[in-house]
């Protein structure tokens, strides 16, 4: 039996990380349980509005943040609030699929188009690898708002 999938990020800033990567991959945030959403809701003001109704003070509704993939294959993506700085570089970190298919360089563009598209949402780019034929197809390594290194391959 296999399993599902679910990946955490330690943050400071749960909803604006989840945010971030909501954009990038075109995952949504799920509504609060039990709430039923009109299609044209904003899912972080119905959970604004649970979490003050169900009495969590103000100062605790950052605390964590989730994505979901709105076709359901994908992992769920889970956001905890931490107090520490991250302090070295990644042991996990994620590859951006944005260029399935392509090669040479019609990969390449495409992957520095969604370069610039993730650097205008809070990304940086870190460094661009050139292919490297038969191993490397090529990739560009990046940090999201909050330092987590992930690559567009």
């Amino acid at each position: 039996m296999s399993r599902h999938l679910q990946v955490t990020f330690d943050a400071h800033d749960p909803r604006a990380l989840s945010s971030f990567w909501r954009d990038v991959l075109g995952y949504v945030h799920p509504g609060p349980p039990g709430v039923d959403l009109p299609e044209d809701a904003d899912p972080l003001a119905a959970w604004d509005d649970f979490l003050a109704r169900i009495g969590v003070p103000e100062e605790q509704r950052n605390t964590r943040s989730a994505i979901e993939d709105p076709d359901g294959p994908g992992p769920r993506l889970f956001f905890q609030q931490v107090p520490e700085d991250k302090v070295a570089k990644n042991r996990v970190h994620l590859d951006v699929r944005a260029a399935p298919g392509l090669q040479g360089e019609e990969r390449m563009a495409a992957l520095e188009v969604e370069c610039e598209r993730l650097v205008a949402l809070g990304a940086t780019r870190v460094r661009r690898y050139e292919p490297a034929p038969p191993m490397s197809a090529g990739f560009i390594v990046m940090t999201d708002p909050e330092g987590n290194e992930f690559c567009l391959d």
